[in-house]
Parts: structure tokens; sequence; C-alpha cells
């Protein structure tokens, strides 16, 4: 099965707001082996939509629509739908209950337009919506599937994974299983990571591996075809341990792991506690890491110290270090590591001090960043040149930090589970 995303709204085409809806479908999509060839986004207008639909219909099985289902004039996307398809719309009455019972819990009058919203398609198999009003659908017709989706991503992303993704997958299982795996990687490039494994690469047929590079983060796809689930994991097993075995050291999860989600794992199952002193990230490290549930058993707290005078009186490292070294200096990094994991008592103590740009700092050139932290009484640093612009700079730290205190868990024995 092939797929099309047709993103539906005027506002996208005048750059009012990103279509990252189509992003998170074919990456959905990707799980489930569907190859997306086309993504086109029309504004609100029928005839231009309905040309769009007999041209994906040419070069596709599957058709995604998001976007046009809400109860303004504008909304046009099923209406244009059910009358290529000539089928008529009709009431769903679950659908019109929820909308109705929507309003009377808010005391919020319901206008006559919103009934709009609980129209599907004859025939459809509805998509309920339990983060907005209007229902979503699918329907089969001859070779092609249609799913229409609502356009707000709080909508249209549980729809998708709740809703959607079952039917699709119990779809395409009907003679088979389709499984994917992802493998994670940091501090390798794509390239360099494509050349490490070109021949597995080369020899793929099933599991097919796709690579994808985003963020200065690597990821592998694993997709296996199989009679059952067993004989999908065993083909995934297999090519995952030949993948390891080349450049294992670069993995640091699976999945929906993310840096920051893996470190949290890791120091949680180990009684392990972080904090840190941020010069350049300014905070960065320690609110990624609040972004995971259950930080609050690692995550101790820490310092922003941005300013020299900061670095001074919050933590009370030496001015004549500063002085000497200068403040974007691995003995900058290396005082602030030791004097936050002393002040909160915590296992481990993280510094990152540099010149995230646009313009040099301290005397040290755009890009020189400095990570310095402390396991115990072992002490770890490193220099990084990065290129990027000022705010990619300081992602790019934050995360090279995280990869660089699980290289060093790993190295003192601490499990990290790299399945």
């Amino acid at each position: 099965m092939n797929a099309e995303i047709i993103a539906v709204g005027s506002e996208l085409l005048l750059g009012q707001i990103t279509n990252t809806n189509a992003t998170y479908i074919s990456n959905q999509l990707s799980e489930l082996g569907i190859n997306v060839y086309y993504h086109t986004v029309i504004g609100d207008n029928p005839t231009r939509l309905k040309q769009a639909i007999e041209i994906a219909e040419r070069r596709a099985d599957l058709l995604i629509f998001s976007g046009g289902l809400g109860p303004t004039k504008d909304d046009l996307t099923k209406e244009t739908i059910a009358q290529h398809l000539q089928a008529p719309l009709v009431f769903d009455e679950a659908a019109l209950t929820h909308i109705e019972n929507y309003f009377a819990k808010r005391n919020m009058t319901m206008t006559k337009n919103n009934r709009k919203q609980a129209l599907i398609i004859e025939g459809s198999e509805v998509l309920a919506n339990h983060h907005g009003m209007a229902p979503g659908m699918l329907i089969a017709k001859g070779r092609h599937t249609y799913i229409l989706l609502p356009g707000p991503p709080k909508e249209l992303h549980p729809m998708f994974q709740y809703e959607a993704k079952p039917k699709l997958a119990a779809k395409l299982n009907e003679n088979g299983i389709i499984t994917s795996h992802v493998m994670r990687f940091y501090g390798i490039g794509e390239a360099a990571l494509e050349d490490q494994l070109a021949d597995i690469l080369e020899a793929q047929t099933n599991p097919t591996i796709a690579p994808l590079a985003t963020d200065g983060e690597v990821t592998l796809r694993i997709t296996a075809k199989a009679q059952t689930q067993q004989q999908a994991d065993v083909l995934i097993r297999a090519e995952v341990a030949k993948i390891q075995s080349r450049v294992g050291q670069y993995q640091y999860g699976i999945n929906d792991d993310s840096l920051a989600s893996k470190l949290v794992e890791v120091l949680c199952a180990n009684a392990l506690t972080i904090s840190a002193a941020e010069s350049l990230t300014a905070g960065l490290f320690q609110s990624e890491l609040a972004e995971i549930p259950g930080v609050g058993d690692a995550l101790m707290g820490g310092f922003v110290t941005y300013t020299e005078r900061a670095k001074i009186e919050q933590l009370g490292i030496d001015e004549k270090l500063i002085e000497q070294y200068g403040v974007v200096s691995k003995e900058c990094a290396v005082a602030m590591a030791k004097a936050v994991k002393a002040k909160l008592g915590t296992t481990i103590g993280v510094g990152l001090t540099g010149a995230a740009g646009p313009t040099a700092h301290a005397g040290q050139p755009v890009g020189t960043i400095w990570i310095a932290f402390v396991i115990g009484e072992q002490l770890y640093t490193h220099q990084l040149q990065l290129s990027g612009m000022r705010n990619t700079n300081r992602i790019r730290t934050v995360k090279f930090a995280y990869h660089y205190i699980l290289q060093a868990l790993r190295e003192l024995g601490y499990n990290i589970n790299k399945a």
C-alpha cells in the first residue's frame, strides 16, 4: 500500500501555520510499512480539492486528508469527498450527542452550524474524536481507502493513533504482520553510519532498513513482514544484532526514546541524582529533563549562571580562575560542575559553558563549547566546536551533554538498554 497525504486549509498556503500533521502521519505510516510518495496542500477550495483527489487516486491506494471538518463555511473536505464518491452525508447520532454534551457541560450555547460537525459520509467507519468535536472517517471503496482527520494536531494525533492506525494495521495484516523497530543513535552522522552499514543496507530485502537524520541524531527504522508477530520479531532481532555489532557504541535507545528520556530512565533505575550549572544553555539542560515524567527522583536542581558575576557569586568560583582561563574554558566548566555537585549533594554534577553566537565570547570563537561533569569522583570533559546558529548550538550542547553522560555511565558499568 502506498499513501498520499492531502492537507486542506488556506492558512497552510499562507504560511500562517506549519503542516506538522503531514510529518506526524508520515512517521506513523512508516511504522506500518506504508510508503508515502506525495504530500499535497490545498486551500479551502472545493474545485481544487476535487482535482487533487482525482490526481491522488491515480498514484496512491490510501488517501489521508487533514483539516476541513469544522463547522464553518470554508470547512468543505467531507462535502467535497462525499460528492466525489457519490455518497450522501448523514448525521452520526453518537457524534451529535457528543457535541451537544460538550456545549452543555460548559454552559455554552450550541449554534446551528456546529451540527454540521456530526455529519459523516454514509457507509464510513467513524473515528471517534475524544479531544474535540468533529469525528473522523475511514471509507473503503474499490482499491482506495480514504481517511478524513480533523486539522488541529491535538485532535488529529490521538485520533490517528488510537482510531485510524489500528484499523489500517488490521487491514494490512489480513495477509500477515508488519512490524517496525526503531534504533536511535547519537555521536555519529548519517553518512558515517551508512558507510559502516553499507553492505547491510545494500542487501536489505525483509526486513527493510530506513535511515533518517534529524537534529543531530540518526535513526534506523527496521520493518519486517511475516505471517506471525513471532516470525517478524525474529527477523528484526537478527538485523538489530548485526547493526549493533558495527555501531552499537553510538546507540542510546529505541522507538520513542529521546536522549533526555533515556538519561532519566538510567538515572532513576540506578538511584542516581543529577544537578547542573548552566551558562550558554541557560536552563535548557534541566528544562528538557523536566519534561520527562518521574524525573523528580533524579533531578535535584541547578543554577543558571549566565554571567561571570553569577558564576562567582552563586557557585563560588574563584575569580582568579576566571581571570586566568576565561569563562569559556575547560577549567571554568570543571569548576561549575564540581561546585553544583557539592552544593546540591548529587551523584552527578554538570557544567556547561561556551560561546553560542552570533559573536565571539570571552575571546573564544562562536561554537566553542565546554562540557564537564563529575560522576562520583570521576571527572569528564569534552570540547565541541559547533557551527550552527545560536539556538541550534545551545540545543546541540544539551544533547551532546546527555550523550556523553550516558556513554560514561555505560563505561562505568551501568546498564544502558540497547535492545
